[in-house]
């Protein structure tokens, strides 16, 4: 094939690999409008860039200052989750991938690579042969309960007022000022019920669906 077919052919591949990636393996999960925005024009852009910089005699520094120019890019919002900053790097990666062994014309290994990341995503994803321990922060102000004569009493409080299936806890930053107490629980990751409300891990960069903070307050 031409370089220009190949361009266009590769194109069409690694976006279809990408729209999958996204659409069938994060989205699912989490629809996150500006993430999905952020995956499909990232991959795109670098598809295009890798090409030109493949197909086209450059200087060595040329090509560094053209990535390190990139690298003075910063986002202006929260900080991206540990999951989105993985699949961030999955999306900008692919592209540089397809595009080189494009060029080569190595069309089964582009397949076999390909294939490869979309099966190790879908599994991660589905958590095939892992039991995840999910952990959130909480403000508690039973402040009597705070003892360790108490634990018992405490662990049935917080199942109560949560639902979830707490195993432990533990407490820190006590203010007996404001007679309240910064809690950390841990819990199985409980079967989704199909609503639109869900629990994340605070470790890992988790938030509320409905954009809520999670806070015990008295009865």
């Amino acid at each position: 094939m031409t370089a220009f077919t190949n361009l266009f052919v590769g194109f069409i591949v690694n976006l279809l690999v990408a729209v999958f990636i996204v659409r069938y393996i994060y989205y699912p999960v989490k629809q996150n409008k500006n993430y999905v925005f952020t995956f499909i024009a990232f991959n795109t852009a670098i598809y295009f860039v890798m090409s030109v910089l493949t197909s086209v005699e450059l200087s060595v520094g040329v090509g560094f200052s053209l990535f390190g120019l990139f690298s003075l890019l910063r986002y202006r919002t929260n900080p991206m989750p540990t999951r989105e900053m993985t699949y961030l790097f999955v999306i900008i990666a692919l592209p540089v991938l397809n595009s080189v062994l494009i060029t080569d014309d190595a069309w089964l290994s582009l397949g076999l690579v390909d294939a490869a990341i979309v099966a190790i995503l879908y599994v991660l994803e589905r958590g095939w042969g892992f039991h995840y321990e999910l952990s959130q922060r909480l403000v508690y102000e039973r402040i009597d309960l705070i003892k360790p004569d108490h634990y018992d009493l405490l662990l049935a409080d917080l199942r109560e007022r949560t639902g979830l299936p707490i195993k432990r806890f533990e407490v820190s930053n006590i203010n007996f000022l404001r007679d309240t107490a910064e809690i950390k629980i841990y819990y199985d990751d409980p079967q989704k019920s199909g609503g639109s409300f869900a629990w994340l891990d605070s470790d890992t960069g988790g938030y509320w669906d409905n954009g809520r903070t999670l806070s015990a307050s008295a009865d």
